[in-house]
């Protein structure tokens, strides 16, 4: 079945505990034995964010899968060679390994992933426009989304409001407008354009979202907000955003 690897540790002197995202039966942990010794038996091929055919095979520990084959399907190698990339990549993963279950199917989210990682690998789309996709597609999915539409207490519309900037209370995942805004500790302003941006992205074709265009406002409101709303359905920052926004205060 396919699968693409989210982690690898060291365990011992020559295997690999691997945590793999596959096609059929969602996340599993699988131990590649004798994977850093012999060359012959896997190629090279368990490098981190790579799409590989597994057969594995149950092991007295129920929780962990015995890697028996494998063979490549694709190695995303533009991904690792570049730092940003990898912290991206790297983030997108740990998302699904803290809140996905083991052994629960998931091909929507698996075929994001997959899609998402495509595109970072091409190098045809900033990273920070890719990341907002993959984070709005991945809550829509998981049965979380926010509801960006109308106001939650007087029910106007986004369309209908006429201040640029509305109010997001995390607490209740609905924007609130103006007239209507109270004090909260787990708020963020976002400007109307972002809001219909975010929506446009939820709702529409993945193909057609890598289309939109974003200006640097819309750019990093949405990653705020992304960035902050999977954090609160979480419960905890991941230590792979805390990598990431290093790395973008680096660049800026």
């Amino acid at each position: 079945m396919p699968a693409i690897v989210l982690r690898r540790v060291d365990f011992g002197d020559y295997d690999l505990i691997l945590t793999l995202f596959t096609l059929n039966k969602g996340k599993i942990s699988a131990i590649a034995k004798s994977a850093k010794k012999s060359a012959k038996r896997f190629g090279g091929i368990l490098e981190l964010f790579s799409v590989i055919q597994i057969v594995c095979s149950p092991t007295k520990d129920k929780e962990l899968m015995l890697l028996q084959e494998a063979s490549l399907i694709n190695s995303f190698s533009g991904i690792r060679g570049d730092l940003k990339k990898t912290a991206y990549a790297g983030y997108f993963s740990e998302m699904i390994i803290v809140w996905s279950e083991v052994g629960s199917e998931q091909d929507n989210i698996y075929h994001l992933l997959y899609y998402i990682l495509e595109q970072v690998d091409k190098s045809q789309i900033p990273e920070e426009i890719l990341s907002i996709i993959f984070q709005m597609r991945f809550v829509a999915i998981a049965g979380i989304s926010p509801d960006l539409s109308v106001c939650m207490i007087c029910r106007t519309g986004i369309d209908s409001i006429k201040e640029d900037r509305v109010t997001f209370d995390f607490s209740k995942g609905r924007i609130i407008c103006p007239k209507c805004a109270y004090a909260s500790a787990n708020r963020l302003f976002l400007s109307k354009g972002t809001i219909k941006r975010l929506g446009w992205i939820e709702s529409g074709d993945l193909s057609k979202a890598l289309k939109i265009r974003f200006t640097s406002l819309a750019v990093k409101e949405s990653l705020d907000f992304v960035e902050s709303y999977t954090t609160y359905h979480l419960g905890k920052e991941l230590q792979s955003l805390k990598f990431l926004k290093q790395i973008r205060k680096k660049d800026a």
